[in-house]
């Protein structure tokens, strides 16, 4: 049966809660400040099953006790309202179940994170660095909308305006989880500024977007990183091609190279360029872990394939179209304007159920 079964996975994780429940408050674990986080973070995702776990068992109990007075109960109004109970407590039943079921699923372990995006202008030379300043505004205003923060790393200007290439960090609750269905290759067709003959063109650009690393993630040793400063360019003012605030780090183990000059102190700059390098040598590793699911899984919608063609933007009809599930929205305007949350919507919907299914 199936409610017994799930009634007994719930048990038997009340028991591990209540284990981890005891250990955040253990003076040694609290003192090891990498294994106190990754605990703390297990018992807030434990907690949110604990609750769920308090309303089904709830349910249960009122429709037993709704079936017993229905079975020896004679008064007329109290046999109604027993059966208005039953009636309601029976409806709301299966979608929680689905519910529990999906959060007993391990979730990406990542998801809470805070992300790092870049926007890369690929095929279409000025056009594809304008479309990229387009999808860099779109993302601002999404995330202006959801209350985070957005910090631009660096960035590289088109010569007809846009970004050969922008990356900037997200700060906020579940930031990667959500943008996370932004990687991948985003096409543009419409007639660009510098088309004299009104032709529709088709250009592109790659968004990734990575879980930012935190500090306990990875263990970074100074003696593997070369420093090098120079002057920042671009806009800034009166600083900027004066000091050298501009930091460049290069990660000798692998080459990985980094570098940050949008603060005008070279400290913050620096501090920035150690959370990107700290992400991207993080990101090695977690690659295979998405690599692993999308073998297994086959999942659609959040490989990280970076190559995938995931999205056509149609300026002419209006319409934007999301490849990975064949949805399609004639609101480009308003898309563009940053209300991308009804597509993430559907991409959640369909790797929930891709998630249940590999799960059964």
């Amino acid at each position: 049966m199936a409610k017994p079964t799930l009634l007994t996975r719930l048990e038997d994780l009340q028991h591990h809660f209540e284990e981890v429940e005891l250990l955040i408050t253990d003076p040694a674990v609290v003192a090891d400040m990498k294994r106190f986080v990754k605990l703390n973070k297990e018992y807030r995702e434990l907690e949110k099953i604990m609750t769920a776990k308090q309303t089904y068992e709830r349910l249960l109990n009122n429709i037993e006790e709704a079936r017993e007075l229905l079975a020896t109960e004679t008064d007329p109004d109290l046999k109604e309202m027993a059966k208005q109970e039953l009636d309601e407590s029976q409806n709301s039943l299966p979608a929680l179940e689905e519910t529990i079921k999906l959060l007993l699923i391990p979730a990406d372990p990542e998801d809470g994170k805070n992300a790092i995006v870049e926007i890369r202008g690929g095929t279409g030379g000025d056009e594809a660095a304008i479309f990229a300043g387009d999808l860099f505004r779109m993302y601002v205003r999404f995330c202006e909308n959801k209350g985070w923060r957005v910090e631009v790393t660096s960035s590289n200007e088109g010569s007809s305006g846009g970004y050969k290439e922008i990356i900037f960090t997200v700060s906020g609750d579940n930031v990667y989880g959500t943008l996370k269905y932004e990687s991948g290759v985003h096409r543009v067709q419409r007639v660009p500024a510098t088309e004299t003959q009104g032709r529709v063109h088709t250009s592109a650009a790659t968004v990734a977007v990575l879980p930012e690393a935190e500090e306990f993630d990875i263990d970074l040793k100074e003696t593997d990183i070369r420093v090098d400063t120079f002057c920042a360019s671009g806009h800034g003012g009166q600083s900027v091609n004066t000091t050298y605030s501009a930091i460049r780090l290069v990660h000798l183990p692998t080459g990985i190279t980094v570098q940050c000059q949008d603060e005008k102190s070279q400290l913050k700059n620096k501090a920035k360029a150690m959370t990107e390098l700290r992400t991207r040598l993080y990101n090695m590793e977690y690659q295979k872990y998405i690599d692993g699911i999308a073998a297994t899984r086959k999942t659609l919608v959040s490989t990280g394939d970076r190559s995938a063609k995931i999205r056509t933007y149609n300026y002419p009809q209006g319409r934007v179209t999301d490849h990975r599930i064949n949805l399609t929205l004639y609101n480009l305007a308003f898309f563009m304007n940053g209300d991308i949350q009804p597509i993430i919507d559907q991409l959640i919907i369909v790797e929930n159920a891709e998630r249940m299914k590999a799960s059964n």
